[in-house]
């Protein structure tokens, strides 16, 4: 599972910048809790995304995408740091009370460019830990104006009682309010992302715009309120797009879209039992906290005019660990001195639908327990206990739903995603040999990293700092 890029020269219409003066940008915009159909492009229904739309028809869109666990906290570790969370002993959604965080051994993708000269920024939702030590300044950003955790993690809370404490507003390394007023959180996110574009448009950057949104509670501004057929989620996926169109126009006005790569992701899948707040998984089974496909895999575009074919439609797995190599490679840096799980998407981006950056990607969840293992065609899944949506309708306007969260799945099974995305159809008698293989996978990553943060640790694991 290791991965170590060496960087060289590739060929094609796409080539890596020599120049500083030439380097390129990069945005990533992570959202929180978009499904897999939560735009219009996918199929969703009530609101329509004509920016986002607008990117996936003029750059790359990936089909199976997938976050590298279903929960929020460990995704985004994951995607800063190129690394499957429990090889950096990452787990879960970390809160108020949470007295860990990344650690300073593992490099961030604002650690990695900043030494090729970046200038960096984050605006909005952190999540790797809220104590100073942990936060973005400490760890490779230059800019940072955000929460440091979920957006529900707050007072009003619909089940948390009194759990939470008052959610901090933080710029830089200091907290400057309390229980901000959500409905300006995608609006003030984004007008500083785009005064951040503006000011450092002469100098390479990185601009992480990872937005609260559309995660429970939404909140949306006058703007888009009541706009959309759908109700408050169909507004506040609206003012998202509208998010992404500032981004576009922004380096359209300033020169830059021939010099930067866009990247539009989510963290992992709707939390489906809230209903007329939820997002879709486009029909994939399951949703967050499972790993499932509605858990995993979320909707990815990548759009660099000029560079990556308009309109490509990319079928070959990859996952938001891959983002850290892919950005290194093509900025021109070296990757972290620690091992990482990610690979480069240059080959894809460059139009090689022949490369496989992954052989197998490894599904883990709960304890960081290894719950099931893909191919990308075949995906085997082991006996475990799982979150279940199924079994109770979903509550609405902000109340979750039951769920069933020790659901057991006793013997396991195989699917066919060729042919069954939905993962409905057990053909684990059918291909034996395919079996064969991805148990013995499966039994490699164990023997790398272990199956749980308190059980067998593997060699490489590296634990978060306490």
């Amino acid at each position: 599972m290791k991965n170590k890029l060496i960087l060289a020269a590739v060929s094609g219409c796409l080539t890596i910048p020599v120049f500083a003066g030439d380097r390129v940008n990069f945005i990533v915009i992570n959202l929180d809790d978009a499904g897999y159909g939560d735009f219009s492009y996918k199929g969703a229904l009530g609101y329509r995304t004509p920016n986002v739309d607008k990117m996936a028809s003029e750059g790359m869109q990936f089909s199976h995408f997938l976050a590298v666990q279903p929960v929020s906290g460990a995704s985004r570790a994951g995607l800063l740091t190129g690394c499957y969370p429990n090889r950096i002993g990452f787990a879960g959604a970390p809160d108020h009370n949470s007295k860990i965080g990344i650690s300073p051994e593992e490099g961030t993708i604002a650690e990695v460019l900043k030494k090729k000269g970046y200038t960096t920024a984050i605006y909005g939702k952190w999540h790797l830990g809220h104590l100073k030590q942990y936060l973005p300044l400490q760890n490779g950003f230059d800019e940072f104006y955000g929460i440091p955790y979920s957006n529900d993690m707050w007072p009003y809370h619909p089940t948390g009682g009194s759990y939470y404490p008052a959610l901090p507003t933080i710029a830089g390394n200091d907290t400057i309010g309390y229980n901000t007023d959500q409905s300006q959180f995608t609006t003030d996110f984004t007008n500083r992302a785009v005064s951040f574009i503006k000011k450092n448009k002469d100098t390479p950057f990185f601009v992480y715009l990872a937005h609260p949104m559309p995660h429970v509670p939404l909140a949306v501004s006058d703007k888009f309120k009541g706009k959309s057929e759908q109700g408050m989620y169909g507004d506040v996926m609206m003012e998202i797009d509208w998010s992404v169109g500032q981004i576009l126009q922004t380096l359209k006005e300033e020169g830059l879209e021939e010099n930067t790569l866009v990247i539009l992701t989510s963290d992992n899948g709707p939390w489906i039992n809230y209903g007329n707040h939820a997002g879709s998984t486009g029909g994939l089974r399951e949703a967050k906290g499972t790993t499932y496909d509605g858990g995993n895999r979320v909707p990815c575009i990548m759009y660099w005019k000029g560079k990556v074919e308009a309109g490509t439609v990319c079928n070959v797995m990859a996952s938001n660990i891959d983002i850290l190599p892919t950005l290194a490679e093509i900025g021109g840096a070296s990757l972290p001195d620690n091992e990482i799980d990610g690979v480069s998407l240059l080959p894809l981006l460059k139009g090689d639908m022949t490369a496989k950056p992954h052989e197998f990607f490894y599904y883990y969840y709960r304890k960081n327990d290894l719950e099931a293992v893909t191919d990308g065609r075949f995906k085997l899944i082991f006996p475990h206990k799982h979150r279940s949506y199924t079994q109770f309708p979903p509550a609405n306007d902000g109340k979750p739903g039951r769920v069933v969260e020790d659901f057991e799945i006793k013997e396991s099974a195989l699917y066919d995603l060729r042919r069954d995305p939905g993962e409905d159809y057990n053909v684990i008698n059918e291909y034996p040999g395919i079996v064969k293989k991805l148990e013995d996978a499966a039994m490699k990553a164990r023997e790398d990293m272990g199956d749980d943060l308190t059980g067998k640790k593997g060699a490489n694991r590296r634990i978060v700092a306490m």
